[in-house]
């Protein structure tokens, strides 16, 4: 029987700078990489999802870059469990590697796996690739967990050396490979899914915009943010090469977006609850309103607030939605609306192209002052301020809400005054 020492990607779609594609190949011959279509998750999505031509598209790419090694990328769809079960009757596995994610689900699926494969004495091995830090490399002293953003991030670079933002080259083990040309790609789209028309760009290190991202990244119009979030979700850009990018260009401002994003896997592997309930518990004595229609007219982008509606149809149309714009349509739907926020992330969670369980999760407690380091409660954005101040000449909005300023724009369905006030009344009953 044929051995076999197998590569699961999963958030890590690109040979490059991959730590557990590395390992693989550094310790073992014969290393051959997979991917599963897993049906557990595809099946709570829709059979018409930009995501999944984003995967495929990664996926097809990452095969045309092993083929340059003489290998190629096996592809499954279903049940993972099911598809090692398979793969060790038809092969002798000396090791699965992959790198590791941190939620929920996926510890779960992986733990089963891990107990599945010490049954047969393979072990499961995975690397820390998805963030700079995990688990405890950034705590207190005292060995708790930070739920703090400034004093984690003081720490996070402090902690930081050339160790942790090192590449890991994988050519000088290219021969490592399983040569191969037996094709296995079983197609998502043989699966019932269909192709959507949404077009997507490479990854674009743009120094200029590095460079800039302080002065430039609040204003929707312009070009002032990388585009990567998506390629970061699902790992077709190397979170160190982006740390090593940020510092050669000394762009602190960037910096700290990406130590945002290890503080919020933070959170959600050290406070798992998070992904279903408030991370501060008193929270949960909010009375939400339960306002179905204003949840719709939100949805679709028709609540009369102009760069709350142009952030909607953007998201809406494109899977992407500007970074300051999220944060005031959030602040929207939980303060002037005061709809439950996990309306809001579980929109979000449907639409965005650069989802993430937790960023996504840890912006919309932030937003509805639930989470960790949030926004006070008090703190209610004025949606028509935020226009004047990060889209003046109203170029964002003209293009996302082409009715704007005609009587074909609906009027507001709440009242700035009254919604401001409602949300701090219903915030201080709720918390006592």
């Amino acid at each position: 029987m044929e051995k076999l020492t197998l590569f699961w990607h999963r958030r890590d779609l690109r040979a490059y700078d991959n730590a557990g594609l590395h390992a693989a190949l550094r310790n073992h011959k014969n290393v051959q990489p997979v991917f599963i279509f897993d049906t557990d998750i595809l099946d709570h999505l829709p059979k018409q999802d930009a995501r999944i031509d984003f995967i495929d598209e990664a996926l097809q790419q990452l095969n045309e870059a092993y083929q340059k090694f003489g290998a190629r990328l096996w592809v499954f769809y279903g049940n993972p469990q099911d598809i090692f079960k398979e793969l060790t009757s038809k092969y002798n596995v000396e090791a699965l590697y992959s790198n590791r994610d941190y939620e929920s689900y996926a510890k779960n699926r992986d733990s089963n796996i891990y107990e599945f494969l010490k049954s047969k004495n393979i072990p499961f091995i995975g690397k820390k690739d998805h963030v700079v830090f995990e688990k405890n490399e950034v705590v207190k002293g005292d060995g708790l967990p930070y739920t703090v953003f400034t004093p984690y991030s003081k720490i996070w670079k402090n902690n930081l050396s050339d160790y942790y933002f090192k590449a890991y080259p994988i050519e000088q083990y290219a021969d490592n490979f399983n040569a191969t040309d037996a094709i296995q790609w079983d197609s998502v789209y043989d699966h019932g899914f269909i192709k959507t028309n949404h077009s997507f760009t490479a990854p674009n290190f743009d120094d200029k915009t590095i460079t800039n991202y302080k002065e430039q990244r609040d204003f929707p119009a312009k070009e002032g943010t990388t585009k990567l979030s998506v390629h970061l979700r699902f790992g077709t850009v190397s979170i160190r090469e982006c740390v090593r990018r940020a510092m050669d260009l000394e762009s602190e401002t960037w910096l700290n977006e990406l130590i945002w994003r290890d503080f919020y896997q933070s959170i959600l592997f050290h406070f798992p609850h998070v992904e279903t309930s408030c991370f501060r518990s008193k929270y949960e004595k909010v009375e939400w309103e339960k306002n179905e229609e204003h949840f719709e007219a939100w949805c679709k982008g028709k609540t009369g607030y102009p760069l709350v509606d142009a952030g909607m149809r953007e998201l809406n149309e494109t899977g992407f939605m500007h970074n300051r714009v999220r944060m005031v349509v959030a602040s929207f739907l939980t303060k002037h609306l005061l709809l439950d926020w996990r309306w809001g992330e579980a929109y979000f969670a449907e639409k965005l192209l650069d989802f993430d369980l937790a960023s996504n999760n840890g912006g919309w407690q932030w937003a509805a002052g639930c989470g960790t380091d949030a926004a006070p409660y008090f703190r209610v954005f004025n949606p028509t301020s935020q226009l004047e101040r990060f889209d003046k000449k109203k170029e964002y909005v003209k293009k996302w809400v082409p009715e704007f300023g005609t009587t074909n724009y609906p009027e507001p369905i709440v009242e700035h005054k009254f919604a401001r006030q409602r949300a701090l009344d219903r915030y201080k009953e709720g918390l006592g």
